[in-house]
C-alpha cells in the first residue's frame, strides 16, 4: 500500500491558529501547478513497483483550485504511477468553496471523498479563528455534499476557550444530522509564531485550558461511540467501512509520496521533506533539481516512529512485531516502561499487543515519549 500527498499551498486568508505552509496570494499558481506536475513526473521513479492506492490534496485550502486544475494534476498521477483500479482519492475543502455546481463537478473526476473543514457551527468561533465561511454555509454544504457524495469527513476543534460545553455538545449533534461517516477532531492547539499566540500574549484572546479540551474530548468520545463511530486514532473517528486509508496507511508505515513545497514523504528506511516556500520550490522543480532534504533512519529512529504511530490508533504496538523488527533488547525496554502504565491503567495488553485505553488516549504522546529510545 502506497500514498501520494499533493500540497497546495494556497488559502484565501490565514486562520489564526494554523503553522501549515501556505500563501494568501495567488499570484504563482499557474507556475506552482506546474511545478507540482514536474515534481510528480521526476519523482515517478520512486513508486516504479508500487501500486499507488490513495491520492490525498491536502493544503493550505486544495479547494481554491477549479475542477480543470484538480483534474491537470490526477491527469500526471494516472499518467506516471501505478494507481489501483478504485483508489480512495480526498480533496480537503471549505465550505465557503463547495458550491452545488462545484460539487456535481467533482463528482465527474476520480476524487471520491471530501474533506470538509467545518472546524464549528457557531460563528463566533469561526470569526474568532478568521475562518472564512458561517456556520450556515457549512450546513448548506454538508447538506448539498451529502446528495453528491458518499464519503465526506468533517474536521471539528474543541477546547475553543470561548466555547462552552453546550455548543460543543450542540457541534456534535449538528455534524451527527448530516450524512457524515467520519470526523476528525483535534484541540486547539497555541502554535509558535501564529496569530493566535501573539492574541494570547497581548491579552487579546483567552488561553488555552488542557482541562476544557479534555472535557471536550470525553464527550467527543461518549458522542461518537453513541452514533456508532469508531475511535480507531487519536483524532479520527469513522464508521466501519469509512475509515481514512491514506492517513491509516501513515499510522501503519507504508510508504507514501510527499509533492509539493512543505511536503514530507516516508520509504520504509528514509524520510525527505520539501522546502517551505514556494519560490525557492518552484525555481528548483524549473531547474530539474528536487528541493528536499533527507534523512536515513536509524534503527531507533524506525522504532520510534512505530512506537509513536501505533499508540495513537486502535491497532497498538505488537510486541511479536517489535522483537522481530528491532529485537530482543527493544522489546524489553518495553516490557520495562509498559509496567509504570499498565498500572496506571492508561494502556492494556490485548493479545501481546500494547494498546491506550480510554484513559490513556488524551495522553497518547506523553505515553509515547516514554517508551522511544534515545
Amino acid at each position: 500500500m502506497a500514498g501520494i500527498y499533493i500540497h497546495i499551498p494556497f488559502c484565501k486568508q490565514a486562520c489564526h491558529y494554523c503553522d501549515f505552509h501556505f500563501s494568501t496570494s495567488l499570484a504563482k499558481k499557474e507556475r506552482m501547478l506546474l511545478a507540482l506536475q514536474k515534481e510528480l513526473i521526476l519523482r515517478k521513479g520512486e513508486f516504479a513497483h508500487t501500486n499507488v492506492e490513495t491520492i490525498y490534496f491536502g493544503g493550505g485550502t486544495p479547494s481554491v483550485l477549479s475542477v480543470d486544475e484538480i483534474n491537470e494534476i490526477l491527469k500526471v498521477v494516472y499518467e506516471n504511477y501505478q494507481v489501483i483500479t478504485n483508489p480512495e482519492v480526498t480533496l480537503e475543502a471549505n465550505p465557503d468553496d463547495l458550491s452545488e455546481e462545484k460539487i456535481k463537478e467533482l463528482t465527474n473526476t476520480p476524487i471520491n471523498r471530501l474533506s470538509i473543514g467545518i472546524q464549528s457551527f457557531f460563528d463566533e468561533h469561526l470569526q474568532a479563528m478568521n475562518r472564512a465561511h458561517s456556520g450556515e454555509e457549512a450546513k448548506k454544504c454538508l447538506e448539498v455534499a451529502g446528495n453528491y457524495f458518499d464519503n465526506i469527513t468533517i474536521d471539528l476543534i474543541y477546547g475553543i476557550p470561548t466555547m462552552t460545553m453546550e455548543q460543543w455538545k450542540t457541534n456534535l449533534e449538528i455534524a451527527f444530522n448530516y450524512k457524515i461517516h467520519h470526523i476528525s477532531s483535534y484541540a486547539l492547539t497555541v502554535e509558535p509564531k501564529t496569530a493566535l499566540q501573539k492574541m494570547i500574549l497581548q491579552n487579546k484572546y483567552p488561553a488555552v485550558s488542557d482541562e476544557e479540551a479534555f472535557a471536550h474530548f470525553n464527550v467527543l468520545v461518549e458522542k461518537t461511540a453513541d452514533y456508532g463511530f469508531v475511535h480507531y486514532e487519536i483524532s479520527n473517528f469513522g464508521k466501519r467501512g469509512y475509515f481514512s486509508k491514506h492517513n491509516t496507511s501513515y499510522w501503519k508505515g507504508a510508504s507514501y509520496l510527499g509533492i509539493g513545497p512543505s511536503a514530507h514523504s516516508f520509504h520504509t528506511k528514509s524520510r525527505s521533506w520539501n522546502v517551505s516556500n514556494n519560490i525557492k520550490y518552484i525555481k528548483q522543480i524549473e531547474a530539474n533539481k528536487l528541493p528536499s532534504i533527507i534523512e536515513q533512519l536509524s534503527t531507533e529512529d524506525q522504532y520510534n516512529e512505530y512506537i509513536m504511530t501505533g499508540l495513537r490508533t486502535i491497532w497498538g504496538i505488537s510486541l511479536d512485531y517489535i522483537q522481530k523488527e528491532f529485537g530482543e533488547h527493544y522489546k524489553e525496554h518495553v516490557v520495562r516502561i509498559a509496567q509504570k502504565h499498565l498500572k496506571e491503567k492508561t494502556i492494556e495488553v490485548v493479545d501481546n499487543t500494547l494498546k491506550t485505553t480510554e484513559k490513556g488516549k488524551f495522553l497518547c504522546d506523553g505515553i509515547a515519549s516514554d517508551f522511544f529510545k534515545v
